[in-house]
């Protein structure tokens, strides 16, 4: 049983129709709320990381935020790591993947939560995962302020997850190039609404200050780099079909030069994200938008 349901089990609350989408990062979080009645919104908070809890409580209760909220954890919070799958029952999986990961991540297994989605198949049948971990004392400290006062908690996701969830589901392979304001970009190749492959990126945090030319001198070409190397990832070592479109996600004043200069080194169509209907001026707060719309997506904690 995951946490947000062993917590769920101590509240009896109606379901509401309003819901809220909250994304953290290092130095702010944003909120996307609709409401039962009344207009959507959206906000972006200045907090540091370590005080995002009580900064939630602020805001929850100045803008009365209320209904089903979806949390996306800011990247440093979490650790996305691909093992072998145990040959194990799947009611033990959680808690042996605490002492499989232990050496690779930063937390103790006395403090992981963890979950998992699953990676594609291998030649020879060589079955992969990705285990998800953040830090149970983080989690505690941030589920109190969002499951009350009206609020119920119902997902605890990562980026990866809420940007996919925009993507609509098709059989073909999709890359997208994924960023939330000043945090790092994000490569994911999604296909049949399943998350396929992740990649967070470094050195790409400040580029929606950098100008034309210097995007089109070497920002781009790195970003390119980076791409063709997950695809041939993708393509030859996991042996699937190779992806036919790029979607890009990286809210700034040239983010079309972005997917442009990107679309002169490939021969897939590269797009600008289409965005749900009526949120297409909102492309910086895609990631509270998309917890809301998890679909197909599961959630992770």
């Amino acid at each position: 049983m995951s946490l947000i349901k062993k917590i769920n089990n101590f509240f009896s609350k109606a379901e509401s129709t309003s819901v809220l989408g909250v994304s953290l990062h290092q130095h702010s979080f944003a909120f996307f709320s609709c409401p039962e009645q009344g207009e959507s919104q959206f906000q972006q908070i200045s907090s540091p990381l370590a005080e995002h809890p009580q900064q939630i409580k602020i805001q929850q209760e100045k803008y009365q935020l209320q209904g089903q909220c979806h949390l996306v954890l800011a990247s440093s919070q979490t650790q996305i790591v691909q093992v072998d799958k145990p040959n194990i029952p799947e009611n033990e999986l959680n808690a042996a993947l605490k002492w499989q990961i232990k050496d690779l991540v930063n937390h103790s297994p006395e403090d992981m939560v963890v979950d998992y989605f699953d990676g594609p198949i291998l030649s020879g049948g060589n079955e992969k995962i990705n285990v998800v971990c953040a830090s149970k004392k983080e989690l505690l400290a941030l589920i109190g302020p969002l499951n009350q006062n009206g609020l119920t908690l119902k997902s605890i996701t990562t980026e990866e997850f809420a940007f996919a969830s925009l993507l609509s589901v098709q059989d073909d392979a999709c890359l997208m190039v994924c960023q939330q304001p000043n945090e790092e970009i994000i490569l994911l190749i999604v296909k049949q609404g399943k998350v396929f492959f992740s990649r967070r990126l470094r050195g790409f945090a400040q580029i929606s200050t950098k100008t034309e030319e210097e995007l089109s001198l070497g920002i781009v070409d790195n970003l390119n780099l980076e791409i063709q190397r997950s695809t041939d990832y993708f393509e030859r070592q996991l042996k699937q079909a190779p992806i036919r479109s790029i979607e890009v996600i990286v809210p700034m004043a040239n983010e079309a030069l972005l997917a442009r200069k990107l679309a002169e080194n490939t021969n897939v169509a590269v797009n600008l994200l289409t965005m749900p209907e009526g949120f297409t001026h909102s492309r910086e707060f895609a990631v509270s938008l998309g917890a809301t719309k998890l679909n197909n997506m599961e959630p992770i904690i």
